[in-house]
Parts: structure tokens; sequence; C-alpha cells
């Protein structure tokens, strides 16, 4: 593969003395309780990226994970696996590359090299507290070297294991502004394990989000994406906003499905599996493109925006990581909402494109 000179067994002719078959990758193995997967430890060169432009701005990220185990069929980041000559699929799924150094590298870039870092996000390529967070405990050095740099830190995570960190991030919130946002797709459990077999429930997850609630922060969550024809009808939004809702989250964020390269693949194979009738719809929103068509996102936009505004989930903004206007609200901390009395406009009927 194209980092196999990273690899423990690879010998380097150029090296100093004694250092030969000193590469970047610790160990690669299989894990008990991990059926399936493996994980390579690598030791990073560096830990923070710094994006430029785009959806984020200007803005660092850090991934102390490569791959993810939640298997999120529709997953955007899929196709960064191919970087590392590694396939978007399976491998994706199941190879996990560890930066096993990552704590270390960080806290030596911002004492060095790294001037204005002044918001770092984690969670924008794949998901920091997936289970082998659980093995490597990675997150709690990364949250404690950001906070004493005075860098203000936002979270995006499917994982329920942010709750082992919570005491962490109620006191570093005494110090630096963070941010934490909890994404949950699906209200519906066997349409979620089919789509996102590897990670927690969604049950699991609104606890998550009262639990962060109980620990004085706020919590939003990211009810994307929206997938046609599977959950975007009134039924299961309508349950999605109620359980949101009741589970107390600060704010809710909504937008469509983005078929990116390796994603699309992945996902259309597994539509094509579990819900052949669906094809042609995605071919009529989608054709060959990243984005839903102009007049689904309006039609979304109609049905959903009433959903927000019964549940005092209402806010016109950007959702960070898609570059797209979604709506979500912010209620004040540590209060609930009742849901408003303002009555809701008729359903808007589906575009037959």
């Amino acid at each position: 593969m194209r980092w196999e000179a990273q690899q423990a067994t690879h010998v380097d002719a150029d090296a100093l003395p004694g250092l030969e078959e000193r590469g970047a990758t610790l160990e690669r193995w299989p894990t008990p309780g991990f059926d399936g997967m493996a994980f390579l430890e690598v030791t990073a060169r560096s830990a923070l990226n710094h994006v430029r432009g785009g959806v984020l701005g200007d803005t660092w990220t850090i991934n102390p994970y490569r791959g993810c185990q939640h298997a999120c069929v529709y997953c955007f980041a899929r196709d960064t696996h191919r970087y590392l000559d590694l396939d978007a699929g399976a491998d994706f799924d199941t190879r996990i590359v560890v930066k096993a150094n990552v704590v270390e590298v960080l806290e030596r870039e911002l004492r060095t090299t790294r001037h204005g870092v002044d918001r770092v996000h984690l969670g924008t390529n794949t998901d920091p507290y997936q289970r082998a967070e659980g093995r490597y405990r990675l997150m709690p050095g990364i949250l404690r070297a950001l906070a004493a740099h005075g860098a203000a830190i936002a979270i995006l995570t499917k994982g329920t294991l942010l709750r082992r960190d919570l005491p962490l991030l109620a006191e570093i919130a005494r110090e630096v502004p963070v941010s934490i946002a909890m994404s949950i797709a699906i209200f519906d459990d066997a349409l979620q394990q089919s789509v996102e077999p590897g990670t927690p429930s969604t049950a699991a997850r609104l606890a998550t989000v009262r639990a962060v609630r109980e620990a004085g922060l706020d919590c939003e969550v990211f009810l994307m994406p929206i997938l046609p024809g599977l959950t975007d009808t009134r039924a299961h939004l309508e349950r999605a906003y109620a359980a949101i809702a009741e589970a107390g989250a600060t704010s809710a964020a909504t937008t469509t499905l983005h078929l990116r390269p390796g994603a699309r693949e992945w996902y259309l194979r597994w539509l094509q599996a579990e819900h052949p009738h669906l094809l042609e719809q995605y071919r009529r929103i989608y054709g060959g493109g990243t984005t839903a068509r102009r007049d689904y996102r309006d039609w979304l936009r109609a049905r959903t925006t009433p959903l927000a505004r019964r549940h005092g989930l209402l806010r016109t903004r950007v959702a960070d990581g898609t570059g797209t206007n979604v709506v979500a609200n912010a209620r004040p901390s540590g209060a609930r909402q009742l849901p408003s009395t303002t009555a809701t406009p008729a359903a808007v009927p589906l575009p037959l494109f």
C-alpha cells in the first residue's frame, strides 16, 4: 500500500545506524472483543489539521482515528480511506488507524509551532468516541491539552462513550468554550441497525443527550442526514423531533444526505440490497451528483420547519461540516421548553420528479 514505508517491518536503507527497521507503525493486530476488526497503531507526525476555507471556514481539526467502527453506510468520510490504499467499504469499517502518540504530538505542536489555534473541531471526519476509544483513551489527553492551550473545543459524535468524559468536559467548560453535538439520524430501531450497524442505539444516544444536559452543558442534536424515502416521512420526523425535545437538547439541526464519492457507491449498494424500490427515486433526486436537487431540499425544509417550530427547535444557521442551511434552535441552558401551541401548516406534498 502507499504507506508501506510506515510499516514496522519496513527497512529504511537511508536511516541512521540502528534505526533501519523503525517505522511509524507500532502494531497491527486483531483485538479480543472486536471480532473482525484490525487496528493499525501508528506514530503520527502531526495531530492538528489546519482547514482553510470550505464549510468549516479557517479552523483546526483533530482526528485521532482513521476509519470508523460505526460503519454507517452513508458516511461521507469513507473516501479518505483510499488515501491509505484501503477501500472505502469494508476496510473503512474494520481496519482502524490509531494515532497512538497523538496526545504527545499535540502537546508539542501547541507548545511550539502552532500559533492561532483558538478553536478545534473533533468528529469532522471520523468519530473520536467510536468503540476503539474505550481501549485507547486518547480523548482525555487531547481535551486537557487543548484546554491548557486555551482553545475552544467542538465535539460531534454518535458515541455514548462521551459520557465517560463528561466530568472532565464540565470542568474544562469553566475555562474554555465547549460545544457538544450528538448525531442521531434515525428513529426506527430496525432501520438504524441496518444503516448504522456499529453505532449505539437511538435510545442510548438520547440518554447521552440527557446526561450532557445534566452535567450542565448544552447539547445540540444533528438530525442528519435525512435519507429520502426512509427518514423523510412525516411520521418519522414527528417522532424524531418529539424525542429530541423530550431529551432536553438545546438545539437541533437537519440537512439532507450527501452522496460523496466512496459513500455514494457503498450507500447505493446497500440501498439496492435492502430497498431496491427506492433506487429510481434516488436517481431523480440526486442524478449523478452529490447533493439532492433543490426542489427536494425545499420540500424537506417546508416539512421540517413547522415540526421544529412546534417543538421549540427552530433557528436558521449553517451546520458545521455540511455547508448547508439547517433549522435549529437555541434554548436557555438548563431549561426545558414546552412545545409551542403554534398551528402547524398543512403538509407540503412530495414533489413528483
